[in-house]
């Protein structure tokens, strides 16, 4: 039967009232638990500022929805994500200081509330710009071209080599990090996939729910799990009692949108792809970075921004090696320059999440956390709450949100923290802008992996993220002091 003409003229409008409907109806819940990023004041107790209903905090509410209304329809206008948050940024924090000055706050307390939440912003930033950079590194010394190739001289059809990504992503998440593994599959799969967007698309959204995925049950494959494991709530090991859990919320996704994968293969080239002189020992420098990141955390208590920048500090002193002998050898192809691969980094997306984090403890600050916890953890209770932290990971972001349950720090057993730990993880890939994964691959792959081209696709994530919690309930439920799977 032929579409009428009222279907012709809704198909193009519903993911948009969707995403509307999101901004306006869900964010004023979620500034809430995200508010623990607003910053301890001098005096160390948390900057609230219990203006909730005030005239400044309405405002600010209203300026976040506009601007994260501009983020989720970037594809039709063009408008990079960060440019509205950044300024909703600035806006919102005036807004706060005058809002402390009504209430009789001291000039500083603002001030020292901004320094916290930036310092937070600031150890994110160089992690992701670190990472970028190994990745802009590893696809200039052609590893990608050099993988794409052996994937295609081997004729895997696409089906394949959606399975291969995705479990490759999946496994691979828990050692490197979600986020640089999904940058580094897609870079895969955009160049396998060259000429085909919808595989593309298919692939990158598989990546990420295998990413996020694959990191849930690792103690450092998520900045998240990290947080966790870094508080003392779970030991190193705890954490793997949610692999099958975690591996069905990847699976069942990944099984509905195999079907829709285009029939057909990659285009066939007797053209060899070698990579240039350095390249496998730039992958090794990375994987050694990755390494000294975990060590020094769990040995130094260090930061992961501490291990990160180390490497990188190593890989340009590696790069000034390469150039000299280039130099003594005239190969022009060994010319190594550090700082074109910083400037090839996302910088919309890095800028993205300074927006995104500051605007959040700019909401915050009027004092919605306090009123997060009671809600969520006294009244709703435990699993409805940890439930929900999913849902709220994939309209923010998981960082935030896992921060600010670790803030909060409820009272829970064992197989809850799980459970938070779980669906902080998967329940970041219901969108595309609810993990730090599914943001930087939109960056990667700008104008085909999108919002709305990710949000066809989130009924069949969230049937995979159903299933994972059932899963958990299910075979980890020796961890729970009695509760059941009822929702309460």
């Amino acid at each position: 039967m032929k579409n009428s003409p009222l279907s012709h003229f809704l198909s193009p409008i519903l993911p948009r009232f969707l995403a509307v409907f999101l901004a306006a109806f869900i964010v004023p819940i979620i500034c809430a638990p995200i508010s623990a990023i607003a910053a301890e004041s001098a005096g160390g107790s948390q900057f609230n500022l219990d203006m909730m209903t005030s005239t400044y905090a309405i405002a600010a509410l209203l300026i976040f929805i506009v601007a994260y209304v501009l983020v989720m329809v970037e594809e039709f206008t063009h408008l990079k994500k960060s440019k509205p948050v950044i300024i909703a940024a600035g806006l919102i924090w005036i807004l706060v200081a005058l809002a402390a000055g009504v209430a009789g706050q001291e000039p500083q307390a603002a001030n020292a509330a901004f320094r916290h939440v930036f310092l937070e912003f600031a150890e994110l930033f160089i992690f992701l710009l670190v990472a970028m950079t190994y990745i802009n590194s590893m696809t200039e010394r052609n590893v990608f071209e050099a993988l794409r190739a052996w994937l295609v001289t081997r004729n895997f059809n696409y089906h394949k080599i959606f399975w291969i990504t995705g479990i490759l992503a999946f496994f691979l998440s828990p050692i490197a990090d979600n986020l640089t593994t999904a940058l580094f599959m897609c870079a895969v799969v955009m160049a396998v996939g060259a000429g085909n967007q919808r595989f593309i698309v298919l692939g990158c959204i598989n990546i990420v729910v295998a990413a996020n995925a694959g990191g849930a049950f690792s103690p450092f494959g998520d900045i998240t799990t990290l947080m966790v494991w870094q508080k003392g709530v779970l030991s190193f090991f705890e954490f793997f009692p949610i692999f099958i859990p975690a591996a069905v919320s990847y699976l069942i996704p990944a099984i509905l949108m195999y079907f829709a994968i285009p029939a057909g293969q990659p285009k066939t080239s007797d053209e060899a792809v070698i990579m240039k002189v350095g390249a496998k020992r730039v992958i090794l420098l990375f994987l050694l970075t990755i390494a000294f990141t975990v060590s020094s955390h769990q040995l130094f208590h260090m930061p992961p921004a501490f291990g990160m920048m180390t490497g990188f500090g190593v890989l340009a002193f590696f790069g000034f090696y390469l150039t000299r002998l280039g130099q003594k050898t005239a190969n022009p192809e060994m010319q190594f320059d550090i700082f074109a691969k910083v400037a090839r980094a996302e910088w919309d997306t890095l800028f993205f999440f300074y927006g995104v984090l500051i605007c959040v403890a700019g909401l915050a600050a009027f004092g919605y956390l306090a009123a997060a916890s009671q809600i969520m953890y006294v009244d709703l209770g435990a699993t409805t709450a940890n439930v929900l932290v999913g849902i709220l990971s994939a309209i923010v972001d998981n960082i935030p949100v896992m921060f600010a349950v670790l803030t909060m720090f409820p009272a829970m057993d064992g197989g809850q923290w799980l459970l938070v730990t779980l669906t902080a993880g998967i329940g970041g890939s219901l969108l595309s802008i609810g993990s730090a994964a599914g943001v930087a691959v939109m960056g990667q792959a700008r104008g085909i992996y999108t919002f709305f081209s990710h949000l066809r696709w989130s009924w069949a994530i969230a049937l995979g993220y159903a299933a994972g919690i059932y899963t958990h309930f299910l075979v980890n439920r020796d961890l729970f002091d009695g509760i059941s799977l009822t929702l309460h």
